[in-house]
């Protein structure tokens, strides 16, 4: 007992020096610190979830408002588009903006979980006193080892988000990417499917993709090459070719197809049998394969009734026999021509 009558204080003797404490005494030094790490840290995480859930909003929105059409894309091109092929291909062209943005906005959202993630975590580990400097030094060498290792999957994904911002090509496009030729069924970050005229599927990482021709963007172009004979007359030609034209624009099924009236670009070339003359036209989309077939059917009935002649192979065969001598043969030295 101490001389006030209160208790004596537990003590600690050692090397002759007395520590005395008191389990309030400690509370009261440590409760700022027991409070307050585990209060900012909560701060810090629900900061975290709330700039990532702003951050995914706003990216949404970016997202759909750049990949929203225009007024002037919504207008048909050539003027002589119907309402059937508008609707189709407004339709498809809503499938591929709603596919491009869920797919940027997803992959957008993911960088900036993990950029705000990263940031949180190196915050939280300051406040409960973890050295930073070794940690960032080990994952720095970790990712360049993960970055050199996996260079060719950064690049198709690099190459993915650039094919859907610019929108190269999107699902149901007819597209030529070297060997794969054919329709586009899927487009991924990092694969691209090609389904071929045989059937065959393609599967194409989108860093393999050097060059693209797409078939399906905007307008089209039917061209169709009419061999002649030599000897037809080139202005009854020309005007067969315009008249056929101009019923095939006329017909009700193809008029909501051609975008313009076809027009012939003369003569192609000179053959060994006949001239090349090229009749073409706008189309839509997808239909230039229709149209050419459509044309070279009704050009070929409509050269016949005009009495254009169509050329065949014609060849001039030189014979001379082991009897032939140097009298009997003309001036020119050579025998007479047999012709077939």
């Amino acid at each position: 007992m101490s001389p006030t009558g209160n208790p004596a204080p537990h003590t600690l003797g050692g090397s002759g020096t007395d520590l005395a404490f008191s389990v309030p005494d400690l509370l009261r030094d440590n409760l700022g610190s027991l409070i307050g790490i585990p209060l900012r840290i909560a701060l810090i995480v629900v900061g975290a979830l709330i700039f990532r859930a702003v951050a995914k909003k706003a990216i949404t929105r970016i997202v759909q408002r750049i990949l929203e059409p225009s007024d002037s894309a919504r207008e048909p091109r050539g003027g002589g588009r119907g309402p059937a092929v508008l609707q189709r291909d407004g339709s498809r062209a809503g499938e591929r903006r709603e596919q491009r943005a869920r797919t940027i906005g997803s992959v957008l959202s993911s960088i900036v979980t993990v950029v705000i993630g990263i940031m949180a975590t190196a915050m939280v580990l300051d406040q409960i006193g973890i050295a930073l400097g070794p940690l960032l030094a080990s994952a720095g060498v970790v990712g360049l080892a993960i970055g050199f290792g996996a260079q060719s999957l950064v690049a198709d994904y690099l190459s993915g988000m650039l094919i859907m911002l610019e929108d190269q090509y999107g699902v149901g496009d007819s597209v030529d990417l070297g060997e794969a030729i054919g329709e586009v069924e899927h487009v991924g970050l990092r694969l691209t499917q090609i389904r071929d005229l045989n059937g065959g599927l393609w599967h194409i990482r989108n860093g393999e993709i050097l060059r693209v021709r797409n078939d399906s963007q905007e307008w089209a172009r039917a061209v169709l090459d009419v061999s002649v004979a030599y000897e037809s007359n080139l202005d009854t030609v020309y005007r067969v070719l315009e008249e056929t034209g101009h019923e095939l624009r006329a017909d009700p099924k193809f008029q909501d197809i051609l975008l313009e009236d076809p027009s012939v670009w003369g003569v192609q070339s000179l053959d060994a049998d006949g001239v090349l003359v090229r009749l073409a036209v706008k189309t839509v989309p997808l239909q230039q394969w229709a149209v050419t077939r459509e044309l070279r059917r009704r050009v070929k009935d409509a050269l016949d009734a005009a009495g254009v002649d169509i050329p065949y192979p014609q060849r001039t065969v030189w014979l001379r026999s082991d009897k032939d001598t140097d009298d009997t043969l003309p001036a020119n030295g050579r025998p007479a021509p047999a012709q077939r």
